[in-house]
């Protein structure tokens, strides 16, 4: 049996490699996923991991990825591998749906597959770090817990700047306008596309008009994240601020998830596409996203890619696909409603998009809801909406009444 102060002898030692090593806290969320199974309580509700639930609280597999999957099974020849731009028959059949079908054919687009939303954005982060003059990347406050690591593991310096104002439930614009003045000359802007996470809130038309024409202006490199695309307003609607980046600005890095808006969360299905100055440039691009993912992971995996591809190269598929997406996105609207409805505090809710929302709730109220009612969300009060069901609601609500601040 090893003592602690054997341990502590051992980790002292000259010589030893992981000796400076320390602890690290854990994962908030996969903790919070560990509490949430052990409560016994029958009337518990998840409201933290951000998957999609339907009515029955279950995360199915999608029936067009399942039908898709069944041909797979019956038809597919081999396993070897892909290379590192991966199955580059899905990216060209992603890529309409998400600039539509003339930006996708821009020669100075250049896309790869890579393993879920993630490996995108870590893919684009070691591309930028090695882009000239190491630019600082930019991250609206809030923002997804995993942003600023993975801009800093691949070397790069963060900044936040001011986003949503949890106080009066709004984008705080002209502080963000504000901080973003300050950025250098090709400085990176993290800027999510649709759905933002983990607010839920959006700005206006015109304010993506004016921050266009800032990113333009001072010519900073939009890096969008792309992840929830048909989850909030509708496909084309969800990806319309992307391409309107893409018509403006000379340069820009899209980072995509499939495994939201396919279901494929464990399979973990993304892509990159980088949008260089000129197609002169483009292959240069291509060269480094293609040696940098060898590096990464060598080869993405490719059920997941294999199964979408499928989808979207039979129209009976692609459209059976369209309308569960289309199913998901009207009940996340539709539980909006209803607890903008139920709760006046709540009302800008009904205006949001996405799975996700934050209330204005301390980190006591949290921990009481989660002690007193089974109720589980993120200490930010982040909630993933789709936890709910219309049934539930009217408890959820009853029970965090008293702890709302505004």
């Amino acid at each position: 049996m090893i003592t602690t102060e054997q341990t502590r002898t051992s980790a002292a030692a000259p010589g030893s490699l992981f000796g400076a090593l320390e602890r690290q806290p854990a994962d908030a969320l996969l903790r919070l996923i560990g509490l949430y199974r052990q409560d016994q309580r029958p009337h518990k509700i998840d409201l933290g991991v951000g998957v999609y639930r339907n009515d029955a609280g279950e995360t199915p597999v999608m029936r067009a990825i399942k039908a898709a999957e069944h041909r797979l099974a019956d038809t597919q020849a081999t396993k070897a591998y892909l290379g590192p731009e991966g199955d580059e028959r899905f990216v060209e059949l992603l890529a309409p749906i998400v600039f539509g079908s003339v930006k996708a054919a821009d020669p100075c687009l250049t896309g790869v597959q890579t393993p879920g939303g993630t490996g995108a954005l870590r893919l684009g982060a070691e591309l930028v770090a090695r882009g000239a003059g190491r630019p600082t990347v930019w991250i609206g406050t809030p923002t997804w817990p995993n942003h600023a690591p993975i801009f800093r593991e691949a070397g790069l310096a963060v900044r936040s700047h001011p986003f949503f104002d949890p106080a009066t439930g709004t984008i705080d614009f002209a502080a963000m306008i504000a901080a973003l003045d300050q950025a250098k000359v090709g400085d990176v802007v993290l800027l999510h596309g649709c759905c933002h996470n983990p607010t839920g809130a959006e700005l206006t038309q015109a304010q993506w008009t004016d921050l266009i024409t800032l990113l333009t202006e001072r010519r900073l490199i939009p890096f969008v994240d792309l992840a929830y695309q048909g989850l909030g307003r509708g496909l084309d609607a969800d990806a319309a601020t992307t391409r309107a980046l893409l018509e403006a600005v000379p340069e820009a890095i899209v980072a995509y998830s499939c495994d939201k808006n396919f279901g494929l969360y464990r399979d973990r299905v993304g892509a990159l596409w980088v949008k260089a100055a000129d197609d002169g440039r483009t292959a240069a691009v291509r060269d480094n996203l293609l040696v940098l993912a060898r590096s990464l992971w060598s080869m993405p995996p490719d059920h997941g890619a294999a199964a979408v591809r499928e989808i979207l190269e039979d129209g009976v598929l692609e459209a059976a696909w369209k309308d569960e997406l289309e199913e998901m996105r009207t009940r996340i609207a539709g539980l909006r409603a209803e607890l903008a409805r139920a709760e006046p505090r709540l009302a800008a809710l009904a205006d949001q998009g996405g799975m996700f929302a934050m209330l204005p709730l301390s980190r006591e109220a949290v921990l009481a809801l989660r002690t007193d009612h089974g109720i589980y969300m993120a200490d930010s009060g982040r909630i993933n909406i789709a936890g709910l069901r219309s049934e539930t609601i009217a408890g959820f609500v009853a029970a965090i009444a008293a702890h709302l601040q505004r």
